[in-house]
């Protein structure tokens, strides 16, 4: 298994990447929520991967961001019907915070308007995933709604731990608080989590 690719971007569209790797050249599809955060053809990448194996073709899927590789795994490994197409139109329409609050939430609506997503494979999509992501992704859904200053988004990401981690979200949030509260504001998400799990126990 290839887990990422670390060399120097040759080429890039908003579908696909040309690595250069030690004169090795790796053709990686990639969403355009990868594309974004790419640097300037030249210039060093690093891009996590996901390799399909199918009888005709290896295909290297490339990511920017674990949460990214993370999502498209979760796609096509979990619900029935997508394939690595999809899951890539999917990471392309609709940012990893969003899908997970449209799915917790099941907004359908949401999510047929991605390209490549009609409404019965929206519809499969909340059934099968709804409850993986629970309350954690209404609030992670929310918190990219609204702009957050840094040491919102360490408070935001110590709450979302705390979520995954099985805290209802008022004992999260208030968790999260008080150990922000006494650690201060730059504290690391770390510290945060520790913190929290600490007074828990």
């Amino acid at each position: 298994m290839i887990a990422f690719l670390q060399g120097i971007l040759v080429e890039a569209d908003p579908g696909r990447a040309v690595i250069d790797l030690n004169g090795l050249g790796y053709d990686v599809l990639i969403p355009l929520s990868s594309f974004d955060k790419l640097p300037q053809p030249g210039q060093p990448v690093r891009l996590l991967t996901h390799l399909a194996i199918r009888e005709d073709a290896h295909v290297l899927y490339g990511f920017m961001t674990s949460p990214e590789r993370d999502l498209f795994r979760l796609l096509v490994q979990t619900v029935s019907g997508i394939g690595p197409r999809t899951a890539l139109s999917v990471l392309s329409g609709m940012s990893v915070a969003m899908f997970r609050g449209a799915v917790a939430e099941g907004d359908v609506k949401a999510l047929s308007r991605i390209p490549g997503v009609g409404k019965k494979t929206a519809e499969r999509i909340v059934v099968e995933l709804k409850e993986k992501m629970g309350e954690a992704g209404v609030w992670e859904a929310a918190s990219a709604r609204r702009g957050l200053s840094p040491a919102e988004q360490r408070l935001n990401d110590a709450i979302l731990a705390l979520l995954s981690l099985g805290f209802k979200q008022a004992e999260a949030q208030d968790a999260a608080r008080q150990a922000q509260a006494a650690l201060g504001t730059d504290a690391p998400l770390e510290d945060l989590v520790r913190a929290c799990l600490k007074r828990g126990s």
